[in-house]
């Protein structure tokens, strides 16, 4: 990752390695529920993973003395690392008898967990598939509310709908620590509220440059290291 202002130098989200991969290195895993017979849309479970991450960094057992904080502190020390994975049926039911917090959209459940050492998944999750969340958009989603949060995809990038999740989860995310303590409390008052949509192309070069947060992703997996994935377009940050 090159040296960005909405990047900073000990973020994350950087493709060279940094103090943050000597640290205990965890994940916060997302479940996105699939039943064959009724997938949701794409841009549905894309909105409601990142309001799921969204939900987990506020919640109040994931700050001072919580029983995720600690986790929580783990994870955020070292690399931000997601992984989704899907289920459904008895699989669904397992994971939801695990600790975690289940977000719902339109039709979209997902469900998050707290961070887990990157090698020390619960067996119930770390059996669950990573591959085959391909899902689509039955309609083009309505324009985006520019009044509300808005998550833009970058128009160039080829991404399961698995590692869009994640990536739009790492945007939230960013735009979480930009704001204020007060930014933060009305925007978990209301209920996140944010739209994902897939910027046009012409307006891309834009956003990059728009010193708003920007995740250009590590590389682990599908898209080459470096790669701007997302901008959180959040109002109280323009």
């Amino acid at each position: 990752m090159t040296s960005d202002p909405a990047v900073p130098g000990d973020s994350p989200f950087r493709a060279e390695r940094t103090a943050r991969d000597e640290a205990p290195q965890f994940v916060l895993p997302l479940v996105v529920r699939l039943e064959k017979t009724a997938p949701p849309a794409r841009t549905d479970a894309l909105e409601t993973a990142a309001r799921a991450v969204l939900t987990m960094l506020g919640d109040e057992r994931s700050t001072g003395d919580g029983e995720w904080a600690e986790a929580m502190r783990d994870w955020e020390d070292a690399r931000i690392r997601k992984v989704v994975r899907r289920a459904r049926g008895a699989e669904w039911r397992r994971a939801e008898a695990l600790p975690g917090i289940t977000v719902t959209g339109k039709a979209a459940e997902v469900r998050v967990f707290p961070p887990v050492p990157l090698d020390g998944w619960p067996k119930d999750l770390a059996r669950l598939q990573v591959s085959g969340t391909e899902l689509d958009d039955p309609e083009p989603p309505a324009d985006a509310d520019l009044t509300a949060p808005v998550l833009w995809l970058n128009p160039e990038l080829e991404m399961s709908a698995g590692k869009a999740m994640a990536q739009v989860g790492h945007g939230a995310q960013l735009a979480w620590w930009e704001l204020s303590d007060e930014e933060r409390a009305a925007w978990r008052e209301e209920g996140f509220p944010l739209t994902v949509r897939t910027a046009a192309p012409a307006l891309w070069p834009e956003l990059i440059a728009s010193g708003l947060p920007l995740v250009r992703d590590a590389g682990f997996t599908e898209i080459a290291p470096g790669s701007c994935t997302v901008v959180a377009d959040h109002p109280a940050l323009r």
